[in-house]
């Protein structure tokens, strides 16, 4: 076995993006559906480290201990950079993206059951192969599955819920970028590349005529996003034991848009474009070595009824997104951007869904109600309504009385 250190890992993942920008750059269907770099680079490791440990007998161990830290301070800059009053304006397409959400998520859990149906699987897997994992993630499928292991002695429910899960990740940002694209060469859309910065968390490379940030200024956005990490923290240890528990996640975010919406009226002024670099560079690199870390070897064992499965959930997503989420979001640009975050979110994480909106906003210009929008709904709604719909379902007789 070869164990990276720490600064390996880190070192190795750096490399993976690069390699994934690189190939998504020079590859013309990548660059056209615009794939995000993680998500081709980490795909690429995986394949190869999994090759390597079935033919050379080789396996590759990464230290990433430091992801959950990365994703927290992803989520604290977008709420560095969240201007509530975009969010006033973005605020009826919040409420059609809702509407267009929770038929959705009941959808997801039909087509669940539906499979595990044909399939001859307990109902339960099928909720496994909905919410629970792709709108839910790898936190949700945990809990779920050791219930479903404890309950309803299903045998072999971690390692599918984790492979859903992770897979969910990788379909997700697969799918959303080719969605979106579809609908803006369909409808004739584009976006403006001519912008001022800081208007819309538009990547760093589409605001390279923006004047320089100093290293002052990335101090300040870092020491600004740390914090939101340690007050998010203890906010969540805060209400640890209440009825209704929020991910820590949620409070990062929120401390950064207090931050940033009460700390103008301070005089504090952080710079957007040192805190968009710093929140992109922490998405990129968790979702990295999320890609990296994929176990292709568990894919392989669990193939079949689960391809199959999730092969039919991507199809339902994207058709739901375009004909569905698009329409209901006014049929523009930004719906477009949003159509392909929902994928993103449906499918696999918020972090997904960000990256890409990324991915599309860096090609085709900013999308700032979407920069606003998808975060809060991924981030805490979504969540709030995912556990409302498995609760009524698993009460079902026929679903979790087997």
């Amino acid at each position: 076995m070869i164990s990276l250190t720490p600064v390996q890992s880190l070192l190795a993942c750096c490399l993976v993006l690069v390699i994934g920008r690189v190939l998504t750059t020079k590859i013309g269907v990548l660059a056209r559906y615009s794939i995000p770099d993680p998500i081709v680079g980490g795909l690429l490791f995986a394949v190869l480290a999994y090759l390597l440990a079935t033919w050379g007998g080789i396996s590759v161990s990464l230290e990433t201990s430091i992801k959950p830290t990365l994703l927290l301070l992803f989520f604290g800059s977008i709420g560095l950079t969240a201007n509530l009053k975009l969010l006033a304006k973005g605020g009826p397409r919040l409420i059609a993206f809702l509407l267009a959400l929770i038929p959705f998520l009941v959808l997801q859990n039909a087509v669940g059951l539906g499979m595990a149906w044909l399939l001859d699987m307990h109902p339960l897997m099928g909720l496994l192969g909905g919410t629970i994992t792709l709108v839910g993630g790898h936190g949700t499928g945990a809990a779920y599955a050791t219930r479903f292991a404890d309950f309803n002695n299903i045998q072999d429910v971690m390692a599918l819920a984790m492979t859903a899960a992770t897979l969910g990740l990788v379909l997700g940002g697969v799918v959303g970028g080719p969605v979106a694209e579809w609908l803006m060469r369909r409808h004739k859309l584009a976006g403006s590349l001519d912008h001022a910065p800081g208007d819309g968390h538009e990547p760093a490379d589409l605001m390279e005529n923006a004047p320089a940030s100093s290293a002052g200024s990335y101090i300040v956005s870092l020491t600004a996003a740390l914090v939101c990490l340690v007050v998010g923290g203890y906010l969540a240890a805060l209400v640890e034991d209440a009825p209704v528990s929020l991910p820590n996640f949620l409070w990062c975010l929120a401390t950064g848009v207090l931050i940033r919406n009460g700390g103008e009226k301070l005089g504090l002024k952080l710079d957007d474009r040192a805190t968009e670099i710093i929140g992109t560079i922490s998405l990129s690199l968790f979702l990295g070595m999320t890609m990296m870390t994929l176990d292709l070897s568990s894919v392989a064992r669990l193939a079949g009824p689960l391809a199959l499965m999730l092969a039919v959930q991507t199809l339902v997503c994207a058709l739901y997104a375009a004909w569905v989420v698009f329409r209901m979001l006014k049929r523009d640009y930004e719906a477009a951007i949003m159509s392909a975050a929902f994928c993103g979110f449906a499918l696999g994480a918020t972090a997904t869904a960000i990256a890409n909106m990324q991915a599309l906003t860096r090609r085709h210009g900013p999308a700032p109600e979407a920069f606003i929008v998808v975060p809060v709904t991924g981030a805490f709604l979504v969540d709030i309504l995912n556990v409302i719909v498995l609760t009524s379902l698993i009460s079902l007789p026929f679903v979790g009385g087997m």
